[in-house]
């Protein structure tokens, strides 16, 4: 698949959540609720001002989707404005996302999905389209310089894993 570049239109969301797994949740559910089309982006953003959240956005080709989204978020109450909170948006909705499970390579990742890049942490280079990525079912690219890029580390049997762990042990949870 072809990544696109950044969809023109978006909106953001303020829904007060306040870690990512319960704002991937709540995306994924109103994505559902709102019956939003599969090239619908889907991302979180940190919020760091006096009151620290994660707000999402939408984004989308067609600027009706959007406008019937706003529609329906703004009657259930939820803060909604014009554009994403800022540019670096975590992707939980993205055209290929559903077809990112198992054990692919590098290439079928690309392939798939509208990811455009992959990288590898502690590497400056490339890695080779055939290394096999196993998806945990979590794959979270962000946007960077207007380019979805999945950030990936070495794991045994010399695989890759997404970054970002689906199953984080919280902070001190052994005291």
């Amino acid at each position: 698949m072809t990544p696109p570049a950044p969809a023109p239109y978006a909106i953001g969301v303020d829904t007060g959540a306040t870690t990512l797994r319960e704002a991937d949740h709540l995306l994924r559910a109103l994505a559902a609720e709102l019956d939003l089309p599969e090239d619908v982006f889907g991302c979180t953003h940190l919020v760091r001002d006096g009151r620290p959240r994660v707000a999402l956005s939408l984004a989308a080709e067609d600027e009706p989707v959007l406008r019937a989204a706003r529609d329906r978020l703004t009657g259930q109450g939820y803060e909604v404005g014009d554009g994403a909170p800022d540019e670096a948006g975590r992707a939980v909705l993205f055209p290929g996302a559903g077809a990112l499970t198992g054990t692919l390579t590098l290439a079928e990742v690309l392939a798939r999905s509208a990811i455009d890049r992959v990288t590898v942490l502690g590497t400056p280079d490339e890695p080779s389209p055939d290394t096999l990525l196993v998806t945990r079912e979590h794959v979270r690219p962000q946007w960077r310089d207007g380019r979805l890029v999945l950030a990936a580390m070495p794991a045994v049997g010399g695989v890759l894993v997404p970054f970002e762990d689906p199953d984080p042990t919280p902070c001190c949870a052994d005291h």
